[in-house]
């Protein structure tokens, strides 16, 4: 009972941080001038990612490496084809030429830098597949590339037109944007604790709670958010948030953690970068086949259409 209710009081709470971290982020996107998807790019999958990175984290340290690459590879699956999902049906979600050129292909090479680092050892003579710490320090190098392309564009997007300012103090917006954040930390874990929890009442696997339970609650905050910018019709946030999530969750999350302590990698999670890469190129996929240059709502049903059939597998596989 106290699990089911901590459960469900995280789900709460992360509705309630993804209204203000998306209020917050408009105002001070447009108060800056920097667009809206450059927020979602930054400040919004930042804050979003803080739950992968504890539980990442904390695993690797453990020495509990299946868990912290599944959790990854898990939410990014869930984010591409779930939340952008679930956020083209609220409200179909226009691309920006940018991302398309930019920032999708940036996420997709990734994922395909993740999957060569990690099976690296197979062309070597003591082939035991592991993401090293040299491994950690590429992908750092690779995500601070990265940030200095978000660095030029913010630069570039302040010398526009500053418009008028939004209604609302300034420090209101830092602070909706820190409550935010603070709130879908918290409601993240207390999600994720309240899930595992009855996971191992029920007796579920434990190889397949990382690539199910934990990344699916530790990608509600950016479900939250990206739901809610979709509702306030913050279409680029919504899309921003995925795409930065994505690349903070590989670069970042696994970078920081190899980079301290190596992981050992399984050779079937290779089945699971090739979903990443599959569920990344299906959102050019859906760009391409349309004319207003974004994902609609029947493409949204087929993203969760083909999550479905991914956890399907991942339960007959567990």
């Amino acid at each position: 009972m106290i699990d089911a209710l901590l459960l469900i009081s995280g789900l709460v709470l992360l509705l309630v941080a993804a209204d203000l971290l998306v209020k917050g982020a408009s105002s001070v996107a447009a108060r800056h001038s920097v667009s809206p998807l450059m927020i979602g790019l930054t400040v919004v999958s930042f804050g979003t990612s803080m739950p992968e990175m504890l539980v990442s984290f904390i695993a690797g340290m453990r020495g509990s490496a299946d868990l912290a690459v599944a959790n990854v590879l898990g939410s990014n699956i869930f984010n591409v084809l779930v939340v952008l999902g679930v956020a083209a049906l609220i409200n179909p979600l226009k691309v920006q030429n940018s991302t398309v050129v930019s920032e999708i292909p940036f996420s997709l090479s990734a994922a395909i830098l993740l999957g060569f680092l990690a099976n690296a050892a197979l062309f070597s003579a003591r082939p035991e597949l592991s993401i090293s710490r040299l491994d950690g320090f590429i992908l750092l190098g690779f995500f601070l590339l990265f940030m200095l392309y978000i660095f030029s564009i913010s630069r570039a997007d302040s010398e526009g037109d500053p418009g008028s300012p939004p209604a609302g103090s300034y420090l209101g917006s830092i602070g909706f944007i820190l409550i935010g954040v603070a709130g879908l930390f918290l409601g993240g874990k207390w999600a994720v604790d309240g899930a595992v929890a009855l996971a191992g009442q029920w007796g579920v696997d434990d190889a397949m709670i990382g690539l199910t339970i934990v990344a699916v609650g530790t990608s509600l905050p950016e479900l939250a958010a990206s739901a809610m910018a979709a509702y306030r019709k913050e279409t680029d946030i919504a899309v921003g948030n995925v795409v930065g999530s994505n690349i903070f969750n590989i670069l970042w999350i696994l970078g920081v953690t190899a980079s301290i302590r190596p992981l050992p990698f399984s050779a079937i999670s290779n089945v699971d970068i090739v979903m990443v890469i599959v569920a990344t190129l299906l959102i050019l996929l859906a760009i391409a086949s349309t004319r207003a240059a974004g994902i609609t709502r029947p493409w949204g049903a087929v993203f969760i259409a083909v999550y479905v059939a991914y956890m399907a597998y991942v339960i007959q596989r567990g």
